[in-house]
């Protein structure tokens, strides 16, 4: 994973990549931005109503407004942003195939938009959908102090894990052979979404990280090919 990371970062100056990322650095900012300002209404709206209810129920309320913010921040942050990616990402995926595995971009099969699209929104739906379900779990490990954060991280690690594998995969394999490749490949998959997840945490590398996974879970896919 450190190779395939290492690779990836000397190839962000590929003007088809920098291409990528600058179409979807343009539209993840501007649906977050739209975002963002709706969460920062609800949390003003929950610390208004709160301070009413007295000084320990409005700290409270004032606590909680502030961690619903910032992790529901990150949360559409990182699904807005592989969303878009997923979009573009078969353009991310040629030009890492064009350097470094000619050979498997000869036999590959170009994503159609609507599909990429269409696997895009679905990686969003689930990131939301999947940590919506769970946040009660989430709350009750408030307690533990750190219980919260790292059920955090290992949920979206395996999210991740599965869409970065997919934006790969599906120039490679047809679609009924899809969900036999993720179960035998579990693990790397993991692996790989931790690794992205880490990224998505860094400030500023955040902001390339989308684009840094795509470009990793190509060289993961076409290196566990290889063996």
């Amino acid at each position: 994973m450190i190779r395939a990371l290492l690779l990836s970062v000397a190839q962000l100056g590929d003007r088809r990549i920098l291409a990528v990322l600058a179409k979807s650095l343009v539209v993840t900012l501007l649906l977050f931005l739209l975002v963002a300002a709706l969460l920062a209404f609800g949390a003003h709206v929950l610390v208004r109503d709160g301070l009413r209810w007295g000084s320990g129920l409005g700290d409270l309320a004032a606590a909680a407004a502030v961690i619903a913010t910032i992790g529901l921040g990150w949360l559409l942050f990182r699904a807005v942003a592989i969303a878009v990616t997923g979009i573009f990402a078969d353009d991310v995926v040629a030009a890492v195939e064009a350097r470094h595995y000619p050979a498997a971009l000869a036999s590959a099969r170009p994503v159609p938009f609507a599909r990429g699209a269409a696997m895009g929104i679905g990686s969003a739906g689930r990131v939301i959908g999947v940590n919506l379900l769970l946040a009660p779990i989430y709350l009750l490990l408030l307690a533990t102090g750190v219980g919260t954060a790292l059920a955090f991280f290992l949920v979206n690690g395996w999210l991740l894990g599965r869409d970065l594998g997919d934006m790969v995969a599906a120039r490679h394999l047809p679609a009924p052979s899809m969900r036999a490749w993720r179960r035998t490949t579990a693990g790397g998959r993991l692996l790989l979404g931790f690794a992205g997840t880490g990224l998505l945490l860094i400030p500023f590398v955040n902001f390339v990280a989308p684009v840094l996974g795509a470009a990793m879970a190509t060289h993961w896919f076409h290196e566990r090919q290889s063996k």
